[in-house]
């Protein structure tokens, strides 16, 4: 991300800040505001289910709650929702209220953040600025609750590769084995340099990586991928690996999600040749991306991500709400039915 991207997004974050504090006085939320405890599950919603600033989200669902993480904004590192349904959602307090020392101290520059529960409890991976190297760079942090607060106790980062632009967009998945790994994104677009995803055995409490990183074979050699990919998520579905990304210029109407497919966990993976497979409507969902993948109150599979409220010429505006569509699997490809921005039946 260049650092005139940067310095729009950062006054971007400052006025999305500022009209969240407004909404929440206001009693304000996804989904029409109403509050996560509400007993009665809704029977219909219409997008965004979070409204306001909300990018890269990511949904983890602990016992009968959901908690939703995004990129921080200039008031908070790390913004948090809670919710008993997937449609209505709680705002929480700052689940990430300090930095580590050799990190860049300043708000508004923690992104793609995830979490998961493991043995050392739960476990945060997120990206932020290396101060000695300006790199963007990926770290892990801990905290006995989904809430947080967490504590990064690292002395350096756990990602970065400094040579290929930095390290960002980290990914946790558990294969059927038990196995753990880590996917993330060289930061390559950063100093005109390819991007590619990469991935990397986890140890048991997903605190420190094993063996070398890997090349899944997933870059940006797609013309409507532009300059860059990111945010990988993978899903598996039967014997098939499923590596979701997002693409082009977050900026901007061109964000799309792509996926790849391999039948090993860390490929080598190969586009599918129907992507883009969601990409900005004809409503006001723009630039969608960001994505993450999760199972709702029926069983049945959800996409959550981001989306542009608005266009501004050919630059997307507004903020990046969370938006959430259905996802299913046809004859070996996935489909999601959106971007939707008219009611449809709730998870």
């Amino acid at each position: 991300m260049g650092r005139g991207r940067v310095a729009r997004l950062l006054l971007a974050l400052a006025l999305a800040s500022a009209a969240a504090g407004c909404a929440e006085d206001e009693g304000g939320g996804g989904g029409g505001g109403a509050s996560a405890t509400s007993a009665a599950p809704p029977r219909q919603f219409t997008n965004p289910v979070v409204d306001g600033n909300f990018a890269d989200p990511h949904v983890l669902k602990v016992g009968g709650t959901w908690y939703a993480y995004a990129t921080g904004d200039l008031i908070v590192n790390l913004q948090v929702a809670r919710s008993a349904d997937l449609v209505r959602w709680e705002r929480l307090d700052d689940a990430l209220p300090e930095l580590p020392e050799w990190s860049v101290l300043q708000k508004g520059l923690t992104w793609a953040p995830e979490v998961a529960q493991t043995p050392a409890g739960f476990v945060l991976y997120y990206t932020l600025r290396h101060a000695a190297s300006g790199r963007q760079c990926i770290s892990v942090a801990v905290a006995p609750r989904p809430e947080g607060p967490f504590q990064d106790t690292r002395s350096r980062p756990l990602v970065c590769q400094e040579r290929l632009g930095g390290s960002i967009d980290p990914h946790h998945f558990v294969d059927r084995d038990g196995r753990a790994y880590l996917l993330w994104k060289n930061d390559g677009n950063c100093c005109d340099l390819p991007t590619e995803l990469w991935g990397q055995r986890l140890d048991r409490d997903g605190l420190a990586l094993v063996g070398k990183p890997v090349r899944l074979g997933a870059r940006n050699d797609a013309e409507w991928e532009g300059a860059l990919i990111e945010a990988p998520t993978l899903w598996r579905e039967g014997d098939t690996y499923y590596l979701f990304f997002s693409a082009n210029d977050y900026g901007s109407s061109l964000y799309a999600v792509g996926y790849a497919t391999a039948g090993r966990v860390l490929g080598p993976y190969r586009d599918a040749p129907e992507n883009p497979i969601l990409a900005t409507g004809t409503g006001v969902a723009n630039g969608p991306g960001g994505q993450a993948i999760v199972r709702g109150p029926g069983g049945g599979l959800w996409f959550a991500y981001h989306a542009w409220g608005e266009l501004v010429g050919d630059d997307a505006g507004g903020q990046r709400s969370m938006w959430l569509d259905r996802l299913s699997f046809e004859s070996g490809r996935p489909r999601v039915a959106g971007p939707t921005d008219t009611a449809q039946e709730a998870p």
